[in-house]
């Protein structure tokens, strides 16, 4: 049975990724994280209002060359997954499309989280090796998504990005994914605006553009707590979740992220941790212009700073470097996508003995 798409926890316990998972429970450090996070540049076209990485944005970038001596890195280390994400936005870099080739070929899975404007011009890279495109767009229409997602003019692109959306829909050969993010903006006179009451309208423009799958995510606020939403607008949400039940199918589904559910359940902006070591950090990491984070939760964070990979090798840095200086008792308060990962961790504990059976690999994005 295929693992779902964000079962993290089952992720582990993929044959080829066990042995390493298994050291990094029994105390040993990783000698390469199967994972890395990817910033190829700081630079965004868009100027989203609500952009949580918006006071790192435009201030610095890989030059094409480092960026592409850096891929043949993570090669050499035997990293298993690689997401271009940002940071900025990894389309904007024109050394990405070598990048996707380098990475493809070599083997090592790719996933891109785009805002979608340059899809066009990186279409035969993108579909013929990234195992998953995630399109962050957080509208169903071309109003919404010029208050949320406007260009640095001001206008929205979205019928652009839609368009591009619908070239890679027809040429992919891994999955294509609709992000929506639910927002909230209060306005200066004490007026509100959302997008909330357009979730159902953009799950059937996800559907009929021929994206696998919709993925709903709940804001979070710039230290990365989740941000309840208030009860009238949580429950439009989950009516046109329900009535979005019907577009569900074998080649299409909606996916609630680990967000969303702690807002379900009433969980708070906090996330309580009592292990004082992150093991994922030993298995998956984040490389920026700014430097080599624990994770992407923590870029940009001087504390949570590994090295610099515009000067320094990764591997050098990987090696030499203390993945334990952040804390989670106190350094991650927020809710975690990978908290659940990090016990199941825990719980394996010094013998390695898995708690489960291992399963074939599937999708090494743990």
């Amino acid at each position: 049975m295929p693992v779902e798409r964000l079962d993290l926890v089952s992720k582990l316990y993929q044959a080829s990724l066990w042995p390493r998972v298994a050291d990094v429970a029994a105390g040993a450090k990783s000698a390469a994280p199967l994972v890395v996070d990817l910033d190829p540049t700081t630079f965004c076209d868009l100027a989203c209002p609500e952009c949580i990485s918006g006071k790192l944005l435009n201030q610095s970038r890989f030059s094409p060359e480092r960026l592409l001596a850096l891929a043949e890195e993570l090669v050499a280390m035997d990293v298993r997954a690689v997401i271009l994400i940002g940071g900025g936005e990894p389309l904007a870099h024109r050394g990405t499309r070598k990048v996707l080739r380098t990475l493809g070929e070599a083997g090592i899975a790719i996933g891109v989280v785009t805002n979608g404007t340059m899809i066009r011009q990186n279409l035969d890279e993108l579909a013929c090796y990234a195992s998953w495109v995630r399109v962050s767009m957080d509208a169903g229409s071309s109003a919404t998504y010029g208050l949320f997602r406007p260009d640095r003019k001001g206008a929205s692109v979205f019928d652009k990005v839609v368009a591009n959306m619908r070239l890679l829909a027809g040429a992919k050969t891994g999955s294509l994914g609709y992000s929506f993010l639910l927002m909230t903006r209060r306005n200066a006179d004490g007026s509100t605006v959302s997008n909330h009451h357009e979730v159902l309208r953009a799950a059937e423009l996800a559907r009929d553009i021929g994206c696998d799958y919709f993925e709903l995510k709940a804001m979070f606020d710039d230290e990365h707590h989740v941000l309840d939403i208030p009860a009238d607008l949580l429950s439009s949400v989950e009516e046109q979740l329900r009535q979005a039940g019907r577009l569900t199918s074998d080649t299409f589904e909606i996916v609630n992220s680990s967000t969303i559910k702690a807002v379900r359940a009433l969980e708070g902006p906090v996330q309580p941790k009592e292990y004082q070591r992150c093991r994922v950090a030993e298995l998956r990491t984040l490389v920026t212009p700014s430097g080599v984070y624990i994770c992407p939760y923590h870029r940009g964070n001087p504390k949570a700073r590994l090295g610099d990979a515009v000067t320094d090798s990764f591997a050098d840095i990987w090696k030499q470097s203390d993945r334990a200086i952040v804390d989670p008792r106190t350094d991650c308060t927020f809710h975690c996508a990978r908290h659940r990962s990090n016990l199941e961790i825990e719980a394996i504990g010094e013998d390695g003995v898995p708690s489960r059976g291992l399963i074939e690999d599937q999708d090494p994005f743990i």
